[in-house]
């Protein structure tokens, strides 16, 4: 496409964008006649920074949104680690190692994520003595590392055979052949679909407040039981997720540009 059909294209999808937003700010408008409720968004403010003693200090809704950040880091870090670690073992010659991948992917995948949460928490946690915060990270990470396990090994794989040849035919051990080239070349592919994965994470870790974690959710909440702000925290608090979302989407694409010009 020349530059005068991006143009636009660009104007055309700006347009659009327009039209859609026009259309949303119009049925939340007559929407909002109808429920005869009180907006009160100048109180929103006070819950995302308050000033204290001349200093900016972050609101309730900021340190909820520093927990989920914590919380969606560490999940994200190893729930990648061990899908890696479960597609490895789902391809290995070890009939063991493949079994106990199998079970584990059947069992995460066919439990709901809540539950999974309250048996670490409930059951796992005071047999092992870990807070709450580790509980949380670990049931996030076994759920979305059972279906990163098989974005890997469906991006492993994707890698023609003639690789893996050229690479042991240069005396590369079996590591080496991951780690050097077919891993290099499989993130291309797993890229976008793991940026899904790890969008699904951060909306699936709000699921950590039914255990009394203090993250974004369960700071709103609290601010509704004390407020009944309710349309204007929720949609604060929709409105945080989204811009997460977004921006890990964002940074993804990015990396994605990144490899494709590296090649």
């Amino acid at each position: 496409m020349n530059s005068t059909g991006k143009i636009k294209a660009f104007i055309f999808d700006g347009f659009k964008i327009i039209i859609f937003s026009g259309v949303l700010v119009w049925l939340f408008a007559y929407a909002s006649r109808n429920l005869n409720y009180n907006w009160q968004w100048y109180r929103v403010g006070e819950y995302l920074v308050t000033l204290d003693l001349n200093r900016l200090q972050a609101g309730p809704l900021l340190t909820g949104l520093l927990i989920t950040l914590k919380i969606s880091a560490a999940g994200l870090l190893l729930s990648t680690a061990i899908g890696l670690l479960a597609a490895l073992m789902r391809m290995s010659t070890s009939p063991t190692a493949r079994i106990i991948s199998r079970c584990y992917l059947e069992i995460i995948r066919n439990t709901p994520l809540l539950v999974q949460l309250f048996f670490i928490y409930f059951v796992l946690a005071p047999i092992l003595g870990f807070e709450r915060f580790t509980a949380a990270v670990l049931a996030l990470s076994l759920f979305e590392g059972a279906y990163a396990s098989e974005i890997f090994r469906t991006g492993i794989k994707a890698i023609a055979r003639e690789q893996w040849e050229g690479a042991y035919s240069l005396g590369l051990g079996h590591w080496q052949v991951y780690r050097l080239v077919i891993l290099p070349q499989a993130i291309r592919k797993m890229l976008p679909p793991l940026t899904g994965q790890a969008v699904s994470l951060v909306k699936d870790s709000a699921l950590v407040s039914t255990i009394a974690i203090y993250d974004l959710t369960m700071r709103g909440q609290e601010i509704i039981a004390e407020t009944f702000l309710v349309f204007e925290i929720w949609f604060t608090v929709a409105l945080i997720y989204l811009f997460l979302t977004i921006s890990l989407s964002t940074f993804a694409a990015a990396m994605e540009r990144y490899f494709t010009i590296k090649s």
